[in-house]
């Protein structure tokens, strides 16, 4: 297998950063055919609330994503058998791909999306719950640099399952990243679906 083309940004935090700098867009299409069932043709996945939006997401998290749902550092069994035969130039032309699609808005109506929005932007002081604006931007465009993934009108059930997943310790990431583990496990259930909601509308 062909070594991938890195370059790694050692953050603040100690962590690496994968910068996916040389993946073919049209390549990315062709070889996108095996993930249209769950996340659509050009990545706004709107079967599963459960199935994230891939489109507009920044291809070094992407591509960071896959690696480590091929490796098994991210715990995700389906994605790992999606993930396995992937070459490493396979991700880089998948991410590439993807990144390129642009994201659209599902937007859904709920009461929980003004709780959402003042959590987002304002964090939860009682429950020592930080901003998510810090991280993940105004818009929800996230930090490529940093890692930290787009999620402004992401699928509400992926970003409450993310959260579950992050305060149960099924995913355990390390670095920058490690912050998701311990908002989750201060943010409230109710908390999660309500910033969830207004993260889809946004």
């Amino acid at each position: 297998m062909k070594k991938l083309t890195l370059a790694f940004c050692i953050l603040t935090l100690g962590s690496s950063v994968v910068i996916a700098d040389n993946g073919d867009v049209t390549a990315g299409k062709t070889k996108s055919v095996t993930c249209v069932p769950c996340h659509g043709a050009d990545g706004n996945s709107n079967i599963n609330p459960i199935w994230p939006k891939l489109a507009g997401q920044h291809e070094n998290y992407l591509a960071t994503q896959l690696q480590d749902f091929k490796s098994k550092t991210r715990n995700e069994p389906t994605m790992a058998l999606m993930s396995a035969p992937l070459s490493d130039q396979d991700m880089l032309d998948l991410a590439a791909y993807f990144s390129s699609q642009t994201v659209k808005s599902t937007p859904v109506e709920s009461d929980l999306i003004k709780r959402g929005e003042k959590i987002y932007r304002g964090g939860n002081k009682a429950d020592g719950v930080p901003a998510c604006v810090a991280c993940h931007g105004i818009t929800g465009k996230g930090n490529p640099m940093a890692n930290y993934p787009t999620i402004g009108s992401q699928n509400a059930g992926y970003t409450v399952k993310q959260l579950e997943n992050y305060e149960n310790d099924v995913r355990n990431p390390e670095g920058a990243a490690a912050v998701m583990k311990d908002v989750a496990k201060k943010i409230s259930s109710d908390d999660m679906k309500a910033v969830a909601a207004y993260i889809q509308n946004m």
